[in-house]
């Protein structure tokens, strides 16, 4: 059964659902602390549907409280999200044929959130068409929801002081490792988690959030090194069952018809009901 554009659409938006959970608070927290550090409630809403990228709003809010140039600012975020360029590889191979029409919103919707629940998508083995389209249903959901929460949070930020020692940014680093979790399906995964998870503790000092990438990169040598090393068990498929004689005999034998039958009486096999797909 053909999977449609439409029916990839909504797969794509019921997937994120559970994961704009973790970014509803920060979102929140970025529109009172955009307002709360001097920005205006229109130059923060307008980083949400420009900028759309958390980490990078939240670094740039705090440089713009503390009177950093312009072209600093620039180059601090880009440094911060240089881990889409990781992303960005791991997607390409599967987006290569999109237009520029398709490519150029998808690449700058692509969100954490987003590219887990994709890639995903992308490595199943079904032969859909139309994954990207899976793709726009996951960015257009993670996109809205950032927009409405950082207005509701420019808006509370305007009358509540202080939000964010409320602590609302922990449900953020659940939902990540929440999403990681169910990745981790052989050692090599394993290895590249554990470096990329001590890397990032090691490097938590570094200015800029340059321990992030700095730690992704270590996760993804480690487990090119560990998959070279450690090369996975693949199981050959068992011989098919042989007759006395050694011919193959993949079937067993038919019974014969019972002699209490009719001369001449024919018989017809009904089909089996076609299996209905509830992807």
């Amino acid at each position: 059964m053909m999977v449609t554009r439409r029916q990839e659409f909504l797969a794509g938006l019921r997937d994120t659902l559970p994961l704009v959970i973790g970014a509803v608070p920060f979102a929140i927290i970025f529109g009172a602390l955009a307002v709360s550090n001097g920005i205006s409630p229109i130059g923060a809403m307008g980083m949400s549907v420009f900028v759309f990228a958390g980490s990078a709003q939240f670094i740039a809010a705090g440089m713009v409280a503390q009177g950093v140039g312009v072209l600093v600012i620039i180059v601090t975020t880009l440094v911060v999200n240089l881990r889409h360029a990781l992303y960005s590889a791991t997607l390409a191979p599967h987006v290569k044929k999109l237009s520029q029409r398709w490519m150029l919103p998808l690449a700058f919707w692509l969100t954490d959130e987003t590219f887990v629940v994709v890639v995903a998508r992308y490595n199943k083995p079904d032969h859909s068409p139309y994954k990207h389209w899976y793709y726009f249903g996951s960015a257009v959901t993670m996109y809205i929801n950032w927009q409405v929460w950082t207005l509701v949070g420019i808006v509370a930020g305007q009358s509540i002081p202080d939000m964010r020692s409320w602590g609302l940014d922990f449900a953020l680093y659940v939902t990540f490792i929440g999403m990681l979790i169910p990745l981790i399906k052989n050692r090599p995964m394993v290895v590249a988690t554990v470096a990329a998870g001590l890397s990032a503790v090691a490097f938590y000092n570094l200015p800029n959030k340059l321990g992030l990438f700095a730690a992704a990169v270590v996760g993804v040598i480690a487990g090119m090194i560990a998959e070279a090393m450690l090369p996975e068990k693949h199981h050959s498929p068992q011989p098919p069952l042989q007759s006395v004689e050694g011919e193959q005999n993949p079937h067993p034998p038919a019974a014969s018809a019972s002699p209490s039958h009719r001369e001449g009486e024919q018989f017809s096999e009904k089909p089996m009901p076609a299996e209905v797909s509830h992807e």
